[in-house]
């Protein structure tokens, strides 16, 4: 077995590749840029080197720098995890040039399947199902558009050198097609340095169903069974399963054995995956292969018993995979989703900043957390916002959710906005449950998992407002100058009438006044037109039990002299904060004058100039941020006064780059 191994990754996966090195002592190499100094897998590491600046393409995607590093600390093998460098064949090639293990399939074989067009055309050479479409070398426009027409409506267009949906763009006719085609070719140019294009029919309601692959150098093929990638928001995975609740045993051996042949055709070696476009009748179509590890891979490892790094790292050492197909077994249910510092009610606008709180479940035989961050640490702009996998695990799928929906529960994060309470309506919405989901599904209905401006109802206020006023009577009676002073109470006690205090709760631009009177549990609160009698209150770290109106109930909440985060009857997650019981700020309506950046990134079009008279809504410059782009549309109509910003520019956050005449 090797003995030092460079892992050229950062973040989730280099942690997760490093504690099972340091399971199988294996000394452990990171590297790292200007901006990852203080990152957990450089601290989790045996040893870590700088490669460069904060940007990928100053650090993480330069291949000659770490070889070099590999180079000098005497590394054997190279970890590329996923993402970066890990499907890039001239590393692959550099790695092998300078004497070095890469941890991966063969160059040859990255290259074959790194274009989709290639690897179309080799799939169907080897009887692997495939959708209609063209993926040929004529990027013409005009031919393009003639094989639209010919290859049918609705077809998708796809970045042929891309992965993770970034540049796909459905067109369901002729007049859409070339905007359509415009702004996949801009995208792809951009993210992959290839505008070649490739079309496929669009499967009405599809299903994403990948197999997990394996080849060693003994000339042995196997998978470890499916997982089921369905719910997506913009072609982006959001939960991950297996096995599939849509696949029958038919229809799993069938594609299993296509995954396999579609691995030998290129001679596989190491972790792959074969992905599938599956329709509702179950008929299924060959889509791309991933030559390296996917992010998902934990779903597979805790329902079959095994460690997928560590077969990386043995195969790559020469040894023969350790199961035949026919001892490859699976038990029980797996469930992943990922953890980002986004805001979904911005539509899921990624976020940064440092940690302030991050609470997490306790890993346990039902529950795995793959991070790359602790609370304190900073998501920084520069890369992916993912905080951390969570993955739950038991012996069925509605056993499996119920764990996902407690775990999540269990989940705190303060500082950058989160998804979680966006996975927490997913984790319970009918269509996930009864396994309804296709991959546009999310897309269709997201207003249906994101609250929007939905308000809390009353009974939700009236129990945010006791454990507030608990927390305040804790406080004061723990620290008191003097615990016998009439000064020390808590319950607002007024000469000639009960003392009545106001406690004040946000959430977004609402504000939420609640009159108290009483303490120590028994309250009289009011809000509005609504007024609810609490008794026997008592607050603990996660819950709040008390009777509301004689109506005894637990609340899931934590609570502190800044927020109560709590959840409703419904599961609903509700986060409320606290402000000044007789402050209130109104909006500054100014900004409808402007369009400000709303985080670092680069500009990547600009389709307005000063003079102009735009809409309301109309889209007038494009910016990339965090791998995404972002559309900056007018706040209202007008005519522009200036515009700050040119294509190329990197801006910061909140740099006011379109004005507008008053």
């Amino acid at each position: 077995m090797f003995e030092r191994v460079l892992i050229a990754n950062r973040g989730e996966i280099a942690c997760r590749v490093i504690r099972t090195c340091r399971r199988l002592g294996i000394r452990s190499i990171a590297v790292y840029s200007e901006a990852d100094r203080d990152a957990q897998h450089v601290r989790l590491a045996d040893e870590a080197w700088p490669i460069g600046g904060p940007r990928p393409a100053e650090s993480y995607l330069r291949g000659d720098a770490i070889v070099e590093v590999a180079k000098k600390s005497g590394a054997q093998a190279i970890h590329p995890g996923y993402g970066f460098l890990s499907e890039n064949t001239d590393f692959a090639r550099a790695c092998v040039a300078a004497g070095i293990a890469f941890i991966g399939p063969d160059p040859a074989s990255i290259e074959a399947m790194g274009s989709k067009s290639a690897a179309k055309a080799l799939m169907s050479k080897h009887d692997v199902p495939l959708v209609p479409g063209y993926h040929g070398d004529n990027q013409d426009s005009a031919f393009l558009a003639a094989k639209a027409r010919e290859v049918g409506y609705p077809l998708i267009l796809k970045p042929a050198a891309g992965g993770g949906g970034k540049g796909m763009q459905i067109v369901r006719e002729d007049a859409a097609f070339p905007e359509a085609l415009a702004t996949a070719q801009r995208v792809a140019l951009a993210a992959f340095g290839d505008a070649t294009m490739l079309l496929e029919r669009y499967v009405e309601h599809p299903r994403h169903i990948e197999f997990q692959i394996f080849g060693d150098r003994h000339g042995h093929v196997i998978h470890l069974d499916e997982r089921e990638c369905s719910a997506q928001r913009r072609y982006q995975k959001v939960l991950e399963e297996t096995p599939s609740p849509f696949l029958t045993p038919d229809t799993r051996a069938a594609m299993g054995a296509a995954a396999v042949a579609a691995a030998r055709a290129v001679n596989y070696v190491g972790a792959g995956t074969v992905e599938f476009i599956v329709g509702p009748a179950g008929d299924f179509h060959f889509m791309e292969m991933n030559t390296r590890l996917q992010v998902e891979h934990p779903v597979t490892e805790l329902t079959h018993g095994v460690d997928l790094v560590e077969w990386q790292l043995r195969i790559a050492n020469g040894e023969a995979l350790p199961l035949t197909q026919e001892q490859v077994t699976s038990h029980g249910h797996a469930i992943e989703v990922r953890l980002y510092a986004e805001d979904p009610e911005q539509n899921f606008l990624p976020g940064s900043g440092k940690l302030q709180t991050l609470r997490l479940p306790a890993p346990s035989r039902h529950v795995r957390i793959d991070g790359g961050v602790v609370q304190g640490d900073t998501v920084t702009i520069f890369y992916d916002p993912m905080i951390a996998k969570l993955i739950v695990w038991d012996e069925d799928r509605p056993q499996a959710l119920q764990r996902l929906r407690e775990a999540l529960a269990e989940c705190e994060i303060e500082g950058p906005k989160s998804n979680i309470a966006f996975l927490e309506r997913l984790a319970r919405h009918p269509a996930v449950v009864e396994a309804r989901i296709d991959t546009g599904y999310l897309d269709r209905h997201l207003d249906e998992f994101v609250s929007g401006q939905a308000e809390p109802a009353a009974r939700t206020l009236f129990a945010a407002a006791t454990a507030a006023l608990l927390h305040d009577e804790a406080q004061l009676a723990a620290n008191p100058a003097d615990p016998h002073s009439p000064w020390a109470a808590a319950d607002a006690w007024r000469v000639g009438h009960a003392g009545k205090r106001v406690l004040a709760l946000t959430r977004g631009e609402s504000r939420f006044e609640i009159e108290a009177y009483g303490h120590a549990g028994d309250y009289r609160l009011r809000h509005g037109d609504s007024s609810c009698e609490v008794h026997g209150a008592r607050l603990a770290d996660t819950s709040l039990s008390a009777r509301f109106d004689d109506e005894a109930e637990r609340f899931g909440l934590r609570a502190n002299a800044h927020r109560v985060l709590l959840h409703d009857d419904a599961g609903q997650r509700w986060r409320l904060d606290r402000a000044a019981a007789y402050a209130w700020a109104s909006k500054d309506a100014a900004g409808g004058n402007q369009i400000i950046a709303p985080m670092p990134g680069r500009i990547v079009l600009v389709k307005a100039k000063a003079g102009d008279t735009v809409e309301e809504g109309q889209e007038l410059l494009v910016m990339e941020a965090m791998k995404m782009e972002l559309a900056l549309k007018a706040p209202r109509a007008g005519t522009i006064e200036s515009v700050s910003a040119a294509q190329g520019d990197f801006v910061e956050a909140d740099a006011v780059l379109v004005r507008f005449d008053a």
